[in-house]
C-alpha cells in the first residue's frame, strides 16, 4: 500500500467517502465525472416520539371522534400510514473547472410508494388498506466544490451548492377514499420541495498508510415558501466516518450519521390535518442516528460503492413512520 506521504495515496479505493456522502471530493482541472447512484429507503410502522405503536392504534379506537389526538392535534381520521418505500435514481455529472473547484450538478428521479390502513372517518370503511404511488423528476442540484486546504494527506473542501425546483409537488388521487373523491397526496407523496434550497456544507478528510477518515456538515435549507404555501424541513446533517483498506482496489468503511430536520413552515390549504398524518406540518420534524455500513472497490478505471444504512435511534416529532433502513449503491467512471 501507498504511504501516508505519498501523492498517489489519495487514489486508493478509499479516495471517495462512503456512498451515502456526497461533495466529498474534487477532480483535476479539465477531468469528468458521471456516476450513477441508487438509494432505497424503508420505512415500516408509526411512532409517537421514540414509541412504536400498532397499526390499530394510529387510526385510533373504534367509534367517532374518528382519528387519534397526538399534541394536541387530531389526525388520521381518514388513515394512518404503515409502511413506505423510498427509491432514488440519481445522475451526477462533476468537471474539473481547475484544481481546486470542481462543478456538479445532479438530476433526481424518486419513486415513492405508501401503504395504508384507513380510519373511522373515511367512506371507503375502516381498516381496510390501500396504496398510493408516485414518480417522476425530483428537485435538480448544482453547485462547486472548493478546495480550501490542503496536503498530501488532507483536504478541506466548501460545498457552494443549491437546488432548483424542478420536482413536482401538487398531484390528487382518488384511491385513498375507495374513488369517492379526489384529494391531493400529502407531503412524503410529492416529488419535490417547490422552492430554490440553500446547500452549504464542509468536509475534511484524512488519509494514513492503510486508513483513513473524515467528518462532514451538510445542509438543505429551504428559501421561501412555495407557491402551495409551505416550505420543507431545514435539513442538518452531521457524518463521520472511518474506511480500511483491504488492497488498494478494495476498501471497507463505517459511517455515523446525525440528521435533525425541523417541522414545515407554513401549509398548504388542501392538506386536511384530520385526514392522515403526513398532512401535518408540525408532524414532520425529528432527529435520526443512522449507522452506515459499506465497502468500496475499484477497477479498470471504474468505482463501486454500497452502503447498507439501519437506523439506531429516532425521536419524531408527532406520530411519523419510522425509518427501519436504507441502501445505497454508486457506480462512476472519471476521465
Amino acid at each position: 500500500m501507498a504511504s501516508a506521504d505519498s501523492p498517489s495515496r489519495k487514489g486508493l479505493a478509499d479516495k471517495h467517502a462512503p456512498a451515502g456522502i456526497m461533495g466529498d471530493h474534487l477532480h483535476e482541472k479539465g477531468e469528468w465525472m458521471v456516476e450513477y447512484k441508487y438509494m432505497m429507503m424503508s420505512m415500516e410502522d408509526n411512532r409517537i416520539g421514540e414509541t412504536t405503536i400498532s397499526d390499530e392504534a394510529a387510526i385510533g379506537p373504534p367509534g367517532m371522534p374518528a382519528g387519534i389526538t397526538v399534541d394536541g392535534i387530531t389526525t388520521n381520521a381518514g388513515a394512518a400510514p404503515t409502511q413506505m418505500t423510498m427509491e432514488m435514481h440519481m445522475a451526477h455529472i462533476m468537471y474539473g473547472a481547475s484544481d481546486d473547484v470542481t462543478l456538479y450538478t445532479m438530476l433526481m428521479m424518486p419513486a415513492l410508494t405508501m401503504d395504508h390502513i384507513r380510519g373511522d372517518g373515511n367512506p371507503a370503511g375502516r381498516g381496510t388498506e390501500f396504496t398510493t404511488h408516485n414518480s417522476g423528476f425530483g428537485d435538480t442540484s448544482f453547485g462547486a466544490l472548493l478546495r480550501l486546504y490542503s496536503t498530501e494527506s488532507q483536504d478541506l473542501l466548501f460545498n457552494l451548492g443549491c437546488s432548483v425546483p424542478t420536482g413536482d409537488i401538487y398531484r390528487e388521487s382518488t384511491i385513498p377514499t375507495g374513488g369517492a373523491m379526489s384529494q391531493p397526496l400529502p407531503y412524503p407523496m410529492r416529488l419535490g420541495s417547490g422552492t430554490f434550497n440553500a446547500r452549504p456544507g464542509v468536509t475534511w478528510k484524512y488519509f494514513r498508510e492503510w486508513w483513513s477518515g473524515g467528518v462532514q456538515f451538510q445542509t438543505d435549507v429551504p428559501i421561501g415558501r412555495n407557491y402551495r404555501g409551505y416550505s420543507v424541513s431545514d435539513e442538518f446533517r452531521l457524518n463521520s466516518w472511518t474506511s480500511v483498506l483491504l488492497t488498494n482496489n478494495w476498501s471497507v468503511s463505517l459511517r455515523g450519521e446525525h440528521l435533525w430536520r425541523t417541522d414545515y413552515d407554513g401549509a398548504d390549504p388542501a392538506a386536511n390535518n384530520m385526514l392522515i398524518s403526513t398532512n401535518v406540518e408540525e408532524f414532520r420534524g425529528g432527529y435520526w442516528y443512522n449507522l452506515g455500513i459499506g465497502t468500496q472497490f475499484m477497477g479498470h478505471g471504474h468505482y463501486f460503492n454500497f452502503e447498507i444504512v439501519p437506523t439506531i435511534a429516532q425521536d419524531l416529532d408527532g406520530i411519523q413512520v419510522e425509518t427501519d433502513y436504507s441502501v445505497i449503491a454508486s457506480w462512476s467512471k472519471a476521465w
